[in-house]
């Protein structure tokens, strides 16, 4: 357009907030089309999205042959540009591509990208749109550590398409429909290298809140806005009034406009074809809430028509925005959790310190084997104690540093779900950690030096980090609590100056040893106090350094802890397994007010010994020495600091473990004996009760995802069992503990397929140890295929490998499978249960016509449907015999099939 405005040197609009938080001007050096998109862009005027491709793609009967229909924009350009031109007139602004699956992975040769997109773009300016959009859907294929994709490998793939889309002459990079947060992040980071256009992001959630892979709003939002898109929010997945919980949770945390593009509600059939069971005007009344609430970017996805956009365009005309002010809060997220300190509350996350080789030998050892699995231990008992974030530094000098710790982060994403603190003082090892990371890291850190803040700061802004700053400098660290605070206002200003907002900002007023700088343990108080009140960013401490080189550490560390939270202090670096800290941190929640009505203290300590009083009756009772003694098994835990000095006394009986995460109002802290099982533990089989606490172990291993020690737990385990005894008796148990875990949220997708690949390891050993096949009843095979004219093979894959691991034989027939290929398949593998994926409203029909194919010509055959386009009704409308909404469900429906129907 003739109007192509560049914000290069403008100044930020009156009323945006970069400008009044004294942040660069996000839109500056953005190419964007006219003042009306960079009004959309602020957040002041509205943009009117358009609606489905597909469903009227088949309306016209142009998905009838199974065509990629990313190809129509050569072989029917006409009708593309025709149902742009529907939008158009209805009232869209915004047009997208008709280029969904045009990537290189997708295409596979058919078409080169930019061909595409450079057709696509045309019969969207042939429609009269105003402003188009460069669509990029998801690549589909899972990236490692769940696929084989790599991040870097699908960075490209997006980077080839945000060229295609800047050469193709389009105003906005539009990345839609994303389940990964991962994948969304390096088609974000693809869309900043490789062009100056502005980039919307918005991913897609189910009934459960969540992405496929368990990425909740707040998350998405916190994680894209702060990365760089423009725009952020959710389109298809449900139905307007399904998503508005999620475009709350949308509104409350991204920092930039929120798009939300429903599906007309759910589908099912109607006389042989596709419907969607909410109507325009239902549609936009629902929608006229969401708007209410803050929402800008307003469109459809599936099911929806220009009758749609139509009642939307009237719905915003003559309006502007609702203002809204997204929370204010340091945040930092995982892909599946956030820790989220608002602004005014009084909220303490503890930093989990364990993963540190410094005095650490066994932890060194692995870092140097390349034992991850020794670190993901490490983690879990972590998280577990209650640690909300986790620190990771693998600082050795015989390592290669950026290597190791990208690794190990990417190891700690695929088992915990805590944000991770990526600990290095090495700029390279940094970037490399934080490049990949599924989420919105904390990067420990940054000091006051100008050569460290010039390093570092842009790697935290790009990439969309918070950020520690350590109160030193090129004088190194001030004496007094004043001078630390100068060093502090000077980190936030720099921080300020490279776009990070001072909420991002964490500052670590460093804890220097008592023992030898016994005055400045009062300054580091005060500067805690200072920073808190003068800059108004969130504080952090590295406790146990209080007390080198003094006797019974412990008791001075849990002082200093005390007395630091009294200053202010937010984020506590410590070790989370010491009943010390734990002990402090469960007084202090009552004290501040997160723990209210003192419920989980009460519960926790209402029973209690009181060690002090236990140990002055040593002397006079026997009976009161027993209770006492720190070698009793009540006491002993916690008669030890962290660094295994022994302790006078300690607070509570520490066979408990408590979390030190806030509780609040009817909230109980769940506690269970130190080392017992826990309550969804297998039971023992007779067959391996010789073995109990072997089971045990193998149990943790498999629900924490550790595959590493697999092998030599199941080798120990076949020494003196059956191998259909381990296999019976542990590995399907506890699968069926982590399905179960996953059905109520408490494991999401990463953890799931973790656990899965931790038995495949003892399976392997299994396998090898009866012979080839031998533990897989061929009696119970599987047939799995992506429908015809389907390029979607994610969950399909996922379902082969946990029913693999549940020891069925699966006959994996890849995507894009004809029916005539699947009832051939069946025939000759003697397969009596099919399971069938479909992703794309265009090619249910295909799945329709497989499943009556096969219950023609196979009878007694059944068949199990998934994919983000299917419901459990629409599965029964279209012959299904089962619906299977995850892997999970899947392996259970195998289950109660082979049950029901017995090999003869």
């Amino acid at each position: 357009m003739d109007e192509t405005l560049d914000f290069a040197n403008d100044a930020p609009a009156t009323g945006h907030a970069g400008a009044a938080e004294g942040l660069p001007d996000p839109l500056a050096g953005l190419r964007i089309a006219d003042a009306h998109l960079e009004r959309v862009l602020r957040g002041q005027d509205f943009l009117v999205q358009d609606g489905a491709m597909g469903t009227l793609l088949q309306e016209r009967g142009l998905t009838a042959h199974g065509e990629l229909p990313d190809l129509l924009n050569f072989s029917d350009p006409d009708a593309i540009a025709d149902i742009h031109a529907g939008y158009v007139r209805a009232g869209a602004e915004m047009i997208t591509t008709n280029t969904f699956s045009a990537n290189s992975h997708k295409l596979e040769g058919r078409a080169s990208v930019a061909d595409v997109y450079r057709a696509a773009a045309a019969n969207a300016r042939a429609a009269g749109a105003r402003y188009v959009a460069g669509g990029l859907g998801p690549i589909g294929v899972l990236l490692e550590p769940l696929g084989t994709l790599s991040f870097e490998d699908a960075y490209e793939v997006f980077a080839e398409q945000v060229r295609a889309v800047v050469d193709a002459g389009c105003d906005i990079v539009l990345i839609e429909t994303m389940t990964d947060l991962r994948e969304a992040k390096a088609a974000v980071l693809a869309a900043k290298d490789c062009s100056d256009l502005p980039i919307f992001a918005s991913m897609t959630f189910g009934e459960d809140g969540r992405t496929f892979l368990g990425t909740p709003p707040a998350v998405a939002a916190a994680t894209l806005s702060a990365l760089g898109a423009h725009v952020v929010g959710v389109n298809c997945s449900l139905g307007p009034a399904e998503l508005e919980p999620v475009t709350h949770e949308l509104l409350r945390f991204a920092r930039c406009p929120v798009v939300v593009r429903p599906n007309a509600g759910l589908p099912h059939i109607v006389d042989g074809r596709t419907r969607y069971d909410v109507e325009p005007a239902e549609f936009a009344a629902v929608m006229a809430r969401i708007v209410d609430a803050g929402a800008s970017v307003v469109g459809g996805c599936c099911g929806t028509t220009p009758a749609f956009t139509r009642e939307l365009a009237a719905l915003v005309a003559g309006r502007t925005p609702a203002p809204r002010e997204p929370v204010r809060a340091f945040t930092v997220t995982s892909a599946q959790e956030a820790v989220v300190l608002e602004e005014g509350t009084a909220d303490v996350a503890v930093i989990g310190e364990r993963i540190n080789p410094t005095g650490k030998p066994k932890l060194k050892a692995a870092l140097v084997a390349g034992d991850y699995d020794y670190l993901v231990g490490e983690a879990v008992a972590q998280q577990e104690a209650g640690a909300r974030v986790l620190d990771v530094n693998v600082g050795l000098p015989e390592l290669d540093e950026p290597v190791v710790l990208a690794a190990a982060v990417e190891r700690l994403q695929a088992t915990v779900t805590l944000p991770l603190q990526v600990d290095s003082s090495d700029p390279a090892a940094v970037e490399a950690a934080v490049r990949g990371y599924a989420g919105k890291p904390l990067v420990n850190s940054v000091n006051g030096k100008r050569e460290n803040l010039d390093a570092v700061l842009p790697i935290v802004k790009r990439y969309g980090c918070a950020v520690v700053g350590l109160t030193l400098d090129e004088d190194g660290i001030p004496p007094t609590a004043e001078g630390r605070l100068a060093v502090a206002e000077r980190i936030v200003a720099a921080a300020e100056a490279h776009g990070i907002p001072r909420a991002d900002v964490a500052i670590d007023c460093l804890v220097m040893a008592a023992a030898t700088n016994q005055d400045e343990a009062r300054e580091i108080l005060r500067a805690v106090s200072l920073v808190k009140e003068r800059l108004g960013v969130r504080t952090v401490l590295g406790v146990s350094n209080v007390s080198f080189g003094l006797p019974q550490r412990g008791l001075m560390n849990a002082t200093f802890l005390a007395a630091a939270l009294g200053a202010g202090l937010d984020l506590p670096i410590l070790n989370p397994l010491s009943g010390r800290y734990r002990d402090t941190l469960a007084a202090w929640q009552v004290l501040n007010g997160s723990d209210r009505g003192a419920a989980a203290y009460v519960e926790r300590y209402a029973d209690a010994l009181d060690p002090y009083a236990a140990r002055a009756g040593v002397a006079g009772s026997a009976q009161a020495g027993a209770a006492g003694d720190p070698s009793t098994p009540a006491l002993r835990a916690c008669a030890q600091d962290d660094k295994g000095a022994a302790l006078p006394a300690c607070a509570q009986d520490d066979s408990k473990t408590v979390s030190l995460a806030p509780a609040t109002a009817g909230d109980s802290v769940a506690t269970a004996p130190a080392g017992a099982a826990p309550a969804d533990a297998i039971p023992i089989p007779p067959a391996l009760a010789d073995v109990a606490d072997e089971v045990r172990a193998m149990e943790r291993l498999i629900l924490s995802g550790r595959k590493g020690p697999m092998v030599a737990a199941t080798e120990r385990l076949l020494e003196g069992h059956d191998a259909l005894a381990v296999i019976d008796g542990v590995f399907i148990p506890a699968l069926d503990v982590v399905g179960a875990r996953f059905e109520r949220g408490a494991f999401f997708l990463p953890q799931l397929m973790a656990s899965a690949e931790a038995v495949k390891a003892g399976f392997d050993v299994v396998r090898a140890s009866m012979g080839e096949g031998a533990a897989a009843d061929d009696g119970k095979a599987i047939v799995l295929a992506t429908v015809q004219g389907d390029i979607h093979d994610i969950g399909k894959n996922i379902v082969k490998m946990l029913l693999e691991n549940y020891g069925y034989r699966v006959v994996d027939l890849g995507r894009d499978v004809a029916p005539e290929r699947v009832v051939d398949a069946v025939r000759e593998q003697g397969v009596r249960l099919v399971g069938l994926s479909a992703l794309m409203t265009t090619t249910v029909k295909a799945m329709e016509r497989t499943i009556e194919l096969l219950h023609e010509q196979v009878p007694g055959v059944a068949v199990f449907v998934g994919g983000a386009v299917l419901t459990a009704d629409y599965a029964r409308e279209i012959g299904a015999d089962y619906y299977g909404k995850d892997a999970a469900e899947a392996a259970r429906i195998a289950e109660r099939f082979f049950a029901a129907h017995p090999a003869i």
